[in-house]
């Protein structure tokens, strides 16, 4: 599936109740379950697997937010097309 990407880096709790951390990414519950397990390609720098353990407000449809510890590096992460692949649904 085609995803429009950004970034964010502020420590707190997730919508899921842990700490936001490396490997986490935002999603709309809609789309992607809390829980649900993610490949995310073509990103750069942060291909990998990813859980969705966090929502947004501005997280909507096919968009997804991922978390970066940097903050200048999720500010130059910028708004990508990645591709998403649904590895573990909860």
């Amino acid at each position: 599936m085609i995803f429009v990407a950004t970034a964010y880096c502020q420590h707190g709790t997730t919508a899921s109740g842990i700490g936001a951390r490396q490997g986490i990414v935002a999603a709309d519950p809609r789309v992607l379950s809390l829980g649900t397990l993610i490949r995310v390609d073509e990103t750069g720098h942060h291909d990998g697997v990813y859980r969705v353990l966090d929502t947004g407000t501005k997280v909507r449809g096919h968009q997804i937010d991922l978390f970066i510890a940097n903050c200048g590096e999720a500010r130059r992460f910028g708004r990508r097309t990645v591709r998403v692949t649904v590895l573990e649904v909860p």
